[in-house]
């Protein structure tokens, strides 16, 4: 799917040597233009995008999420991550997912970090089929909004 931005920027490359584009002046107008457009654009596609985890009281979640917490005391994360997820033996998730994409995050999990002890979670399915709502409640804590390792479910 072809952004807004993208398509204006299209159009003012392909007008680039049209005269009136050729001036110090339309140059920085047509930029400071694109970066604003770039900027709402961006706004607006994040705001269409559902939240990752649902929370209130700092530990009551969403079903999703729950399932999340689930997947992580059932893959006994905490042997090396902690209980609350400051770290151990294995990282401080709480430090970790504040850098860390989600993709990057799904890599680490699926393969492992060998070298550093961190078995890799490929063939387990209750790990890899909950991977987003694990990746929901882990970013959840690291963003502060779930303030307590041990959640319950919101009420319906």
């Amino acid at each position: 799917m072809t952004t807004a931005p993208a398509v204006i920027a299209g159009a003012v490359l392909a007008f680039r040597d049209e005269s009136i584009f050729n001036t110090p002046m339309m140059t920085r107008t047509l930029r400071s233009a694109l970066v604003a457009l770039a900027t709402v654009a961006a706004s607006a596609a994040m705001a269409d995008d559902p939240p990752l985890y649902k929370v209130t009281d700092g530990y009551k979640v969403d079903a999703e999420t729950m399932k999340g917490f689930r997947t992580w005391r059932a893959a006994a994360c905490d042997r090396c991550h902690g209980a609350n997820q400051e770290g151990l033996v294995g990282p401080s998730l709480l430090v970790s997912l504040k850098t860390l994409t989600k993709e990057e995050f799904v890599k680490t999990v699926r393969d492992g970090r060998l070298e550093k002890g961190m078995q890799s979670f490929k063939t387990s399915e209750m790990v890899m089929g909950n991977i987003d709502h694990l990746y929901a409640y882990l970013k959840g804590r690291s963003d502060g909004a779930i303030t307590r390792a041990k959640v319950e479910a919101m009420a319906p």
